[in-house]
């Protein structure tokens, strides 16, 4: 039984981390997209639709990986978690029909329209289309992490004597507690994503003397929307998931902070430790006295549950794993930050295209906001762990008793392969797209 929910847990966990790294490039960079349409109808500045053509070729690549990659997840949820979905399908199949219904349909219909139909609607036309493929979008993220949230805090439910979950209370779940912080903290980050790719190929641009009239704009595009998103991510988005952590699940906030011991006249932070699980302590640990209790309830001398205080049984499976993955997240985050005011203040001085090592840093750091997503998505995961859904239904009782692990390891290696494969396709085709740049584009030549 371990063996096969280790291989479960293990499929699941391979194909939502690449499936995931394409939507937190498209909600974020839908908005960018909007935002280059709207200056355009606003100046009559070709440039920015030319930007906007250029930015939804990468959008619809980018959409399509998240089609063919997201639809295996679907069929898992039939085969190596039919328990899990057999129990709560009464409702979190509710949000998930929502998603495919309302937000995935609306997206793939108007991006059609968005890519094809600039001439025969016009410029005013064409920019209704590009908000509502990102109202769809941004809905699509909204309904997913609704349900991602009931499962972190079951609310309006209750359990029939067959073992089942329905939704008594169908208001109560898009009123959950958890479900804004995590929402908005969620979309700021996916910004972040987008905001660091235009902002790096921008650089690029510069950098290689190609484009360099677009590689500014872009480049000042992602700078102010970097920092902006990036200062979001953390406050008051970041800080209010946190403390929805400390409030509805302290063992797991317990274990991301690598408090094994209960201290009693306030609780450090750690910046930099190792966690020993076995002996239940930080080794080589650099912390700052008091900064933990006054951040979570502006109190320095506030206690804070340590593990000690939990059966064990009810600790995190894996708290090296969540330790590792919330500080990665939160130190990411950080230096995101800190390299955004640094090019914000540039642009100011006028000196941002000109400052080689950081348009090599802006350039560098692409692939760093993905990171930064997927140990984020990790923490949450790993946090709830041991159950599916929290205090209700452990992973283990969630599983399919007939898959054999056998079974599941044979198509977790089919989809490495095939991921890697659609992985090196999906690169080379942005990589024309970059390497062609956006004057590569047919714009429209009707009026306004």
């Amino acid at each position: 039984m371990e063996e096969m929910l280790f291989y479960d847990r293990m499929q699941f966990a391979f194909t939502i981390t690449f499936h995931y790294l394409f939507p937190q490039l498209t909600m974020g960079l839908s908005l960018i997209i909007v935002y280059f349409k709207w200056k355009f109808l606003k100046t009559k500045d070709e440039q920015y639709n030319h930007a906007t053509h250029f930015w939804m070729k990468i959008f619809a690549l980018n959409f399509a990986m998240g089609v063919v990659t997201g639809i295996p997840m679907e069929f898992q949820f039939g085969t190596n978690w039919a328990k899990f979905s057999e129990l709560t399908g009464g409702i979190i199949g509710q949000t998930l029909a929502m998603e495919g219904m309302f937000s995935f349909f609306l997206e793939s219909s108007f991006l059609g329209l968005f890519l094809f139909g600039e001439k025969l609607l016009g410029h005013k036309w064409h920019f209704v289309t590009g908000l509502l493929i990102m109202i769809g979008s941004w809905a699509s993220g909204f309904l997913i992490i609704a349900t991602h949230s009931w499962m972190q805090n079951p609310v309006g439910y209750e359990i029939l004597e067959n073992g089942k979950f329905v939704l008594n209370n169908f208001q109560a779940l898009f009123l959950n507690p958890w479900l804004w912080p995590s929402y908005l903290h969620n979309q700021a980050a996916s910004l972040v994503t987008s905001s660091f790719v235009v902002a790096g190929i921008g650089a690029f641009y510069i950098l290689s003397k190609k484009n360099v009239s677009f590689g500014k704009l872009f480049l000042k595009t992602g700078v102010i929307f970097g920092l902006i998103s990036s200062i979001i991510v953390t406050v008051p988005t970041g800080d209010l998931a946190a403390k929805n952590v400390v409030k509805y699940q302290p063992v797991t906030f317990a274990a991301m902070e690598g408090i094994f011991h209960t201290e009693k006249k306030g609780s450090e932070i750690v910046l930099i430790g190792q966690p020993d699980v076995k002996d239940k302590k930080l080794d080589n640990k650099i912390a700052v006295p008091n900064i933990l209790s006054f951040l979570t309830y502006g109190n320095w001398d506030q206690e804070i549950q340590g593990l000690d205080q939990f059966q064990e049984d009810l600790h995190p499976t894996n708290i090296s794993g969540l330790y590792y993955a919330y500080h990665i997240m939160v130190g990411l985050g950080t230096v995101f930050i800190g390299l955004m005011v640094i090019s914000l203040l540039q642009l100011i001085r006028g000196k941002l295209f000109e400052t080689k090592w950081l348009l090599w840093s802006l350039m560098f750091m692409m692939p760093f906001p993905y990171i930064a997503n997927t140990t984020g998505w990790y923490t949450a995961e790993l946090g709830r762990q041991p159950w599916l859904v929290y205090n209700l239904l452990r992973t283990a009782a969630g599983a399919s008793p007939t898959v054999s692990s056998g079974n599941t390891l044979f198509t977790l290696l089919g989809f490495i392969g095939l991921y890697l494969l659609l992985g090196m396709l999906f690169l080379l085709l942005v990589g024309k797209i970059i390497n062609k740049g956006p004057h590569h584009v047919e714009l429209s030549t009707e009026k306004i």
